[in-house]
Parts: C-alpha cells; structure tokens; sequence
C-alpha cells in the first residue's frame, strides 16, 4: 500500500493485466539524500522486473537527482511503456541528453608519440631560453639607464633585497659550510694518514673550499631559499593583479622588480660565497686538529702559500654570475606565473630546479675555461 508521507518509493501494480511500475512521493536531492529513505527505495528498485511499464505520473516531486536515478535504472535507454507529465518528460530528456558523454578516445602511443613529446619539451625549453635572454638585455638597458640617472634609481628596493638575500643567509650558510669543513677533513684525514700525508690536508681543503665548494654550496643554498622566495614574490603579484596594474600605470617591470634583485643578487652572493669559505675553513681547521694533530697556526701560514689569490678571484667572480643568474632565472619564473596558485606552485618549484642546474652547469663552465688560473 502506498505510504501517506511523501517519503520516495517505487510500487508495482497490475492495471488492465500489465504490470507497471509506479514511482511515488518527492524524487528530490533533499528525500533521496536521506540514508533511511534511499536505502528502502534501492531495495524497492532492485525488485522491479525489467520488462513492465513506468507511470510517473503520481509522483509528487522530480527533479534532475530523481530523473538521473530513473535513467540509470533503465539502463539509459527508454522503456517501451511509459507515462509522464510534459514537465516530467522535459526534465528525463534533459538528463538523457546530458548523460549521453562519448567515452575518452584513447592516448595515441608508439614511436611517433614519443618523438612528439620530446618536441614540445624542447619548444618549451626554446621559448624559456628566448624570454630569459630578453630578460638579460633588459636587465642591460635598465643598468644603462641607472647610470645616466642614478639619483632616480631604486636604491630602497636594491638595499632592501641586499639585506634579504644577503644579512639574513650568513646563518644558515655557515652552519652548512662549516659542517661540510668538518665532513671533508674527517674523510681526507682518512686517506692522507695512510700515506703520511697529512701536511697536505691544507692545500687539499684550500683549493676544494676556495675554488669549488665554497661558492657552489653558497649558490645552491641561495637558490634554494632566495631564488624560490623572488619568484614566489613576483608570482603573488600576478596573482593579485599588481603586475597588471603597474603595466597600466607605465612603471617598468624590468626596472622596478627585475634590477633591484639582480643587482642586490650581484653584490651580496660574492660575501656570501666568502662567508660561506671561511666557515668551511674553519671547519676544516678544527677537525685537522682533532684527527691529525695540525694546529690552526699551521694552517694559517701554510694556506696562502697552498692557494694562490687566483683561485679567491675567480671564486669571487663566479659567484657574481650566479648571483645575477639565480635572480634572473627567479624572476623569470615568477613573471610565467598565471593567476593561480597551482601555477604559483609549479613556477617556484622551476624557478629552484632550474637556478641549482644554472649553478652546476656554470661551474662546470667556469671549470674548464679558467681550469689554468690560480695554479
């Protein structure tokens, strides 16, 4: 017997000897979204036999939930026999033509797939090498006119960032080179005792902090903590419009947000890699003194004759290009940004992986072209 609440249920009857299924009370979200009442209406369901008709047309309620559950009880085909209102029948044909989605065409693959993917990589890797070098000549330009004006220039923006990038990485920066100091002595210490050598732990750790180390290390830690943060920066601004707003308003993305840093990047990076030197020394120093004995007076006079000033000079040197490298490559990215975190996200993961690969791949570079300075 029908119930007289208007809780949704699914009766079959014999009218005129045909069995026909006759849906009653409220098909809604709000009825159906009811544990007890979708529960008593699926066990309903199950028991209808396929082959009877459907009259709809005592129901209280449809709307596109209860027609969805309709469609798909029927196998997303029509029954033969059924009985609806036009408000009911408009509603069923709406779900059926917005239900009928073809299936996903499957991924092509083979050879030619793959060639195809290395090919938009590289045409992707193309326009980014493109946009980095029109960055490095604006950058050019925005110097020059720096030069011709430098009272006008952004000297706020360039100490701001020289105390961001710089002052405030000395920390973590000699904690790091001082426990590389450490790890690399304790494992020379180790091989240099079984030859007698230990004298020439000065001259081992001289030239490996001075020349490579030192300045590699410092470079991949600023990479990593004010690389990410300059295109996080950029990015947020695009991401609340104020690179749009400065386009409008005619300032020069260039000369407000890409010198400043490039700048403050160029001047601090060399003190930091410095820094970073002379904690790795230091580091050096004590564990030469705990494993093998060499005092740190040793060490001071042996150290100037081990490592020439060429090799300080072009450590010096390098560390300026990675300075300006890692802020160009940081705004770079933070310009690519779109106006959505996801893409805030991917653009300062790039921007990290791609400053510390800029930094090895320039080392490697400077390695070989000055492998005769400083010997």
């Amino acid at each position: 017997m029908p119930s007289s609440d208007s809780s949704p249920q699914c009766l079959v009857q014999t009218l005129d000897n045909a069995s026909w299924a006759t849906p009653q009370g409220r098909w809604s979200a709000a009825e159906l979204g009811d544990r007890k009442h979708w529960q008593r209406l699926q066990a309903q369901i199950k028991t209808v036999p396929p082959q009877v008709g459907w009259d709809l047309r005592q129901l209280q309620w449809l709307d596109h939930v209860g027609a969805q559950l309709l469609w798909e009880q029927w196998g997303k085909r029509w029954p033969e026999k059924l009985q609806t209102t036009d408000k009911q029948r408009t509603m069923l044909e709406r779900v059926a033509r917005f239900s009928d989605v073809p299936a996903p065409k499957p991924l092509p693959g083979g050879l030619m797939t793959q060639v195809d993917c290395l090919g938009r990589l590289v045409m992707h890797a193309c326009d980014h090498f493109v946009s980095l070098v029109r960055l490095i000549g604006q950058l050019l330009l925005d110097v020059l006119r720096l030069l011709r004006s430098p009272l006008r220039g952004p000297w706020r923006d360039i100490s701001g960032h020289l105390y961001a990038t710089g002052a405030t990485a000395l920390p973590i920066t000699a904690l790091v080179g001082f426990l590389i100091g450490v790890v690399l002595a304790y494992l020379m210490a180790l091989q240099l005792r079984q030859f007698g050598a230990e004298s020439f732990i000065v001259n081992i750790l001289g030239i490996s902090l001075i020349r490579e180390l030192g300045p590699l290390l410092a470079a991949i830690l600023v990479a990593g903590r004010s690389g990410s943060a300059i295109t996080a920066q950029i990015g947020v601004m695009r991401v609340t419009e104020e690179l749009d707003a400065m386009q409008v308003m005619g300032i020069s993305q260039g000369y407000r947000l890409v010198m400043p840093r490039a700048l403050a990047l160029a001047v601090s990076m060399p003190l930091v890699a410095l820094w970073t030197i002379l904690a790795a020394l230091a580091g050096g120093m004590v564990a030469a003194d705990l494993t093998m004995g060499i005092t740190p007076s040793y060490f001071f006079e042996s150290l100037p004759s081990a490592v020439k000033i060429g090799n300080l000079v072009l450590a010096m040197g390098k560390s300026v290009v990675f300075g300006v490298m890692i802020a160009l490559i940081g705004c770079h990215w933070g310009l690519q940004v779109e106006p959505n975190t996801q893409s805030l996200g991917r653009g300062t993961t790039a921007s990290v992986v791609s400053s510390i690969t800029m930094v090895i791949i320039v080392d490697a570079i400077f390695a070989i072209l000055f492998r005769n300075v400083g010997f």
